[in-house]
């Protein structure tokens, strides 16, 4: 008998249960001549519960504590938030903030008369965001909650277009013909690609090259500006490499264009993870509303805001760059509203966390945890960079060029100021070095990330975008829970790793099956998931959500 390249797994475990006498109950039918569509938990014995089905809901429910920990055993098998160096998103909080959260979980922050004290830690929230960003006026400005920096790059894209439509339409010119675009690097993370699909906007990506440090390149950006142009997004923080792109560069550029046609080109700046790190950890630097021509500014309560999941923020300049025709009046629950985010209901608790951590740690709070994930994350780009057996894209751990005005570096840098070293965020992009891929061409990056895995770490390996996007990168995202004895224990598995295939007379042999594993299909990610190939092809931006 032939084996089989493919097994069905949940017909297969129905093929091996116990077989029951001849049932004609409505569960029994459902399963008959189909895959397993229920499933035996170990404590369905101690809690007399009957097997639960698996794609549709029980005729009758179950204890809570028995369905406490029958799910609470089977997310058990997610990897730990902590080893998840893949994700800018934040995992811890004290003991207070959870506690916070807990007793505000049930709060639904659109219903203002109801709960007016938590729309008043809202609005300052939008104040303190505003402030710290350096908005011209903190009573002019405006902004509000989103669900994360996707929801935010929305509004911000949207923002502009109709200002945008709301110029052509005054000169008397045609909003159709050829239509908007808006101008962003490759690099840019998927959630800016999206709001360009969905509100109609042609989107332009820029290149990036070796040259560019792997962001947007100001001069080549310009390359694609027209009349049409609504804005540019300008990124602080790119998710690939961790580097700012240069807000203030692409200021003065767009500054010269306007004085040459006459047209006026806004920038929005993503700060998803930037804006709530840049102000802390490089406070000189110029980026945010200090430039005239940034409008708006998004950021992810949520990544460096150092809050649960579920918090972002977009904050406008001024009340003229928000239009009015967004803004919906709402009479609604006793009260008069104002709402311009896509969503209406939305979790109270996550605003709250935020506005825990601007109390409990304040400017110097935030500015340590920022400079010491800035130190965690030079360590590990040092050390990779030591081995000769990485080479580290990040630029953190450099000295900066404009620091060192022409002398020798050590003598005019001091290694513990951050203001000695290239700004960007606590991300360390490596792959193989040059030399280690001439002698051993037959070892594969991406094994490290399965052989990472394997020990418990969450290291992704994946393409850079379009321009570079033959060279495969690994990235580690320090986050604030990635202590220096976890760097260390890192940098030990990796080096174990990487001088383990080294030594392997064959490494295509020992690890072929590791190379395809990750493609492995489980019936189980199959039920509620699109098909491959069913959505639209990629464009090589990075689309992981994180």
């Amino acid at each position: 008998m032939a084996l089989s390249k493919h097994i069905n797994t949940d017909r297969l475990i129905q093929q091996s249960s116990d077989k029951k006498s001849t049932s004609h109950s409505h569960f029994a039918n459902l399963t008959q001549g189909g895959a397993q569509t229920s499933v035996s938990h170990a404590y369905c014995a101690r809690y007399g519960t009957s097997p639960i089905p698996k794609y549709h809901i029980p005729s009758k429910g179950i204890d809570p504590e028995a369905a406490y920990q029958l799910i609470h055993d089977e997310l058990t098998l997610d990897g730990s938030p902590l080893l998840n160096l893949a994700s800018f998103v934040h995992t811890y909080m004290p003991p207070a903030a959870d506690k916070l959260m807990i007793e505000n979980m049930s709060k639904n922050l659109i219903d203002t008369d109801e709960y007016p004290a938590t729309q008043i830690i809202h609005n300052r929230c939008v104040s303190i965001l505003a402030d710290l960003w350096h908005a011209p006026s903190t009573q002019n400005a405006i902004g509000t909650a989103t669900t994360g920096s996707s929801e935010a790059i929305q509004l911000g894209g949207l923002a502009m277009k109709r200002i945008w439509q709301e110029k052509r339409k005054a000169a008397g010119k045609s909003i159709h013909e050829p239509g908007p675009n808006i101008v962003m690097g490759a690099n840019a993370q998927v959630a800016l690609e999206k709001m360009a699909r969905y509100f109609d906007v042609e989107c332009r990506l820029v290149p990036i090259s070796v040259e560019s440090h792997y962001r947007l390149d100001p001069k080549k950006a310009m390359e694609f500006i027209d009349e049409n142009t609504i804005g540019v997004f300008v990124i602080l923080g790119s998710t690939y490499t961790g580097h700012y792109e240069p807000v203030k560069e692409m200021a003065d550029l767009l500054d010269e264009y306007e004085a040459k046609t006459g047209n006026s080109v806004p920038i929005h700046v993503d700060g998803a993870s930037g804006g709530f790190f840049a102000p802390f950890a490089t406070p000189k630097l110029l980026w945010d509303f200090q430039i005239p021509r940034v409008v708006s500014i998004n950021t992810s309560g949520h990544k460096f805001g150092l809050a649960y999941v579920g918090v972002g923020w977009v904050i406008w300049r001024d009340k003229q760059h928000l239009p009015k025709d967004l803004i919906f009046e709402l009479h609604y629950l006793g009260s008069v509203e104002y709402s311009f985010s896509l969503n209406f209901s939305r979790p109270a608790a996550p605003i709250i966390a935020q506005y825990f951590n601007f109390v409990s740690l304040g400017f110097e709070g935030y500015r340590s945890i920022a400079l010491n994930d800035l130190k965690n994350a030079r360590l590990l780009s040092r050390a990779l960079e030591n081995s000769k057996y990485y080479t580290v894209l990040s630029d953190i751990h450099r000295f900066d060029p404009a620091r060192s005005l022409g002398a020798t570096v050590k003598a005019v840098v001091d290694e513990n100021d951050v203001e000695s070293y290239v700004p960007g965020l606590p991300v360390v992009s490596f792959r193989f070095s040059d030399e280690l891929q001439q002698q051993y061409p037959e070892i594969q990056q991406k094994w490290i990330q399965t052989l990472l895995r394997a020990k418990g770490w969450i290291v992704p390996n994946y393409e850079l975008a379009p321009g570079l996007e033959k060279v495969e990168i690994l990235r580690v995202v320090v986050r604030e829970n990635m202590t220096e004895v976890l760097i260390e224990r890192l940098v030990n598995d990796l080096i174990e790793i990487t001088e383990d295939l080294i030594k392997r007379d064959s490494p295509m042999h020992a690890l072929d099956a590791l190379g395809s594993a990750q493609a492995t299909k489980h019936h189980e990610k199959t039920h509620g998931k699109l098909d491959e190939g069913h959505g639209s092809a990629s464009s090589g931006t990075y689309a992981k959500t994180c």
